[in-house]
């Protein structure tokens, strides 16, 4: 295997692709391989990353009808263009990168990533393997260039898509989480009065429709729910207000929630709702947020992930019967079959220079 070490592409929209990317460089420096880790969107001349940040960030939180329309035209559809003026600006940026730091692959947790990367590799531009790592259950057509060498998805279906779309290999493999959510499994703990500790996450920023959905369970007198408010201040103070809640700000400690908890509310259907898995707790998308959270939900339910509510009763419904231990247990013997695959630094043994 080769000793130079393997460039890891990711982008710091929200914290997931972070994540898995700094995981997956955790993993490979384990095994002996040596691996580092660029945000994409820094390649970009003038804080324009800084500013795509943002502007995906007001977005989400503003105007998520937009969002949802960019998403059915440039992700989703397939009359969405092969690459874009942004895709061609990363690349060229992407390729002096390479040719500065020699590394021995490329692996891509972004979709701009993918895409880049993809193009350089079929023009002849990057003379070293380019793999993607689909980091979402659904997978919108921005992960799909078919120069890449191959694809690592999260489910079989996934892996049908991607061979399908662009005629390239692609393997499953288990999700890549951090093993702090595996070891700390324990029976959900109960809230004074009884009620059971449901955990609503909004991701790293805190986005989404948060107050509607802890209202939902705050106002049932059955469940106690405990919210992940991400950097979004405005949001933990407006909670802190309503009441009828515990509202938490950025926390080190989420395996240790998770672990505690009665089930996890998620609205972004990634990588939380993996770590929620790997911790033996059920998963519920409700409210998830337009584009990628909505496919993703639709996505995982299909693939007995988790189950996609879509109404408040049926949020709470879906509570209710993970009272019944052979309803949990299905479950979570159902969503945890993701792990019992192949984990990834096994298939990049064999697929690493």
């Amino acid at each position: 295997m080769s000793t130079r070490p393997v460039l890891i592409l990711s982008a710091g929209m929200g914290a997931g692709h972070d994540r898995v990317a700094g995981e997956l460089a955790r993993r490979l420096t384990t095994m002996g391989i040596g691996a580092e880790v660029t945000d994409v969107l820094d390649l970009l001349p003038l804080r324009s990353g800084h500013g795509m940040r943002r502007g995906y960030g007001w977005t989400v939180r503003h105007a998520p009808w937009l969002y949802a329309g960019i998403y059915r035209v440039f992700f989703a559809s397939p009359r969405a263009p092969a690459i874009s003026p942004l895709t061609a600006l990363v690349a060229a940026r992407l390729e002096d990168l390479v040719r500065r730091r020699a590394p021995s692959a490329l692996i891509s947790t972004f979709h701009v990533a993918a895409q880049a990367a993809g193009h350089l590799r079929a023009h002849g531009r990057l003379p070293v393997p380019s793999l993607v790592m689909v980091t979402d259950f659904a997978v919108h057509g921005l992960w799909l260039h078919p120069g890449n060498d191959g694809h690592l998805c999260l489910t079989p279906a996934a892996v049908r898509e991607v061979r399908a779309a662009t005629g390239r290999p692609a393997w499953c493999h288990a999700p890549v989480v951090r093993p702090e959510f595996r070891r700390l499994r324990a029976a959900p703990a109960l809230a004074p009065g009884g009620r059971p500790r449901v955990l609503v996450t909004a991701g790293s920023w805190g986005v989404g429709r948060v107050e509607e959905t802890t209202r939902v369970l705050s106002d049932s007198g059955r469940y106690l729910p405990v919210v992940l408010c991400g950097a979004n201040r405005r949001l933990r103070r407006s909670l802190d207000r309503t009441g009828g809640c515990v509202a938490l700000g950025w926390r080190e400690d989420v395996p240790e929630l998770m672990a505690a908890s009665y089930a996890v509310i998620d609205n972004a259907s990634g990588l939380t709702c993996e770590e929620a898995v790997a911790a033996g707790v059920p998963v519920i998308c409700y409210r998830p947020i337009p584009g990628h959270g909505l496919a993703g939900a639709r996505a995982m339910a299909r693939a007995g992930v988790g189950v996609h509510a879509r109404d408040g009763a049926e949020l709470l419904a879906s509570l209710d019967r993970l009272r019944s231990p052979l309803e949990r247990g299905r479950r979570l013997k159902r969503a945890g079959a993701l792990f019992e695959r192949r984990p990834v630094e096994d298939l990049l043994r064999c697929l690493l220079p």
